[in-house]
């Protein structure tokens, strides 16, 4: 079991609020990854949840149980760091086996223990190297499988992949996925990296100034953000806002249209504008495009094929079916 339920938890740090009083629920199994710009809370959540940080008020119920109390070695919680924080001087093995030795647990099962993590991880041929004879991305999995070892309720990963290089990101992100399908256990993961929740999530939360702005899943804050917040935060490129006459012509304050949703043409589009910067990416083709007199900067995504250069001028058409509108205060109109 796994469920985690937080139930008007605050946090404040002397008298600056930093978690304003949130409910949130976490079904037992999921991956629920915690989202949102540098400084919006998410750390802080994923530390009340573990018991790194004491709670100002409100509850938080693990299993059912009430837990806000508890010291964290007691929650049945695992935590995996941004910092792999392993012992140099100890081999892979006893390094996984560290906290199932100091839990004193007999040598048969620490043994036991460290080889199902191991073969999971595809660890089994490096449990006698030191982590100083292991790549980046090695090192990370002994860090998950000290915490696979525990059997714990739930995972708790901290940025695990932000000292990674771009490739071992992708790598690691497909592993921890893989690993959540296996072991079928809840996991908490916390990233700014919207790409890294769009993959990964069952559910998304997205945090702003500590304020939960959104939770569903990740094609549900894609199609139907709640606000101008979320709308701006999730999609990569990010969606385009267009306000003033053009906007008030939709019956809105701003409209919004993603990237991908507005198709590029030699003439006859909707509106024009001149091709800045051109990034072609074999595959897709993005043009920030200027000029147009509807904003600073419209980003669009093509196929990989369309080929305009800096300074040509181009027509656009945003599809109307995927146009978003948002009145004055940046709620979603529906």
């Amino acid at each position: 079991m796994g469920q985690i339920v937080l139930n008007k938890v605050q946090k404040k740090f002397d008298d600056t609020e930093v978690i304003p009083p949130l409910d949130l629920k976490i079904e037992d199994g999921e991956f629920t990854v915690f989202v949102g710009p540098s400084g919006c809370g998410k750390s802080t959540l994923l530390r009340l949840i573990a018991g790194l940080e004491d709670v100002t008020s409100g509850s938080i119920e693990i299993d059912g149980r009430e837990a806000s109390d508890t010291p964290p070695a007691k929650r049945g919680l695992a935590m995996v760091f941004q910092s792999y924080a392993l012992y140099p001087h100890m081999s892979v093995r006893k390094n996984i086996a560290f906290p199932l030795r100091m839990a004193k647990l007999d040598k048969a099962e620490i043994k036991k223990r460290v080889d199902n993590a191991a073969a999971v991880l595809n660890l089994t041929d490096y449990l006698d190297r030191r982590p100083g004879q292991l790549s980046g991305g090695q090192r990370q999995r002994v860090a998950i499988g000290r915490a696979i070892v525990r059997e714990p309720a739930a995972f708790l990963f901290d940025e695990p992949l932000s000292n990674l290089d771009a490739a071992l990101r992708v790598g690691m992100r497909l592993e921890i996925s893989e690993l959540h399908k296996r072991l079928d256990t809840t996991m908490i993961y916390v990233t700014h990296d919207q790409v890294e929740a769009m993959t990964m999530a069952d559910k998304i939360v997205v945090l702003n100034a500590g304020v939960v702005e959104q939770v569903g899943s990740p094609l549900e804050l894609y199609h139907n953000p709640r606000n101008l917040f979320v709308a701006g935060f999730i999609g990569s490129p990010k969606m385009n806002f267009i306000g003033g006459d053009t906007a008030a012509g939709f019956g809105a304050h701003t409209i919004g249209v993603r990237p991908e949703h507005i198709a590029v043409s030699d003439g006859g589009g909707d509106w024009s504008g001149v091709v800045g910067v051109s990034e072609h990416l074999g595959s897709d083709s993005f043009f920030h495009v200027h000029d147009t007199g509807l904003a600073e900067t419209i980003t669009v995504r093509a196929g990989g094929e369309v080929a305009f250069s800096h300074g040509d001028r181009i027509s656009l058409t945003a599809r109307p079916d995927m146009l978003h509108k948002f009145d004055e205060s940046g709620a979603r109109l529906v």
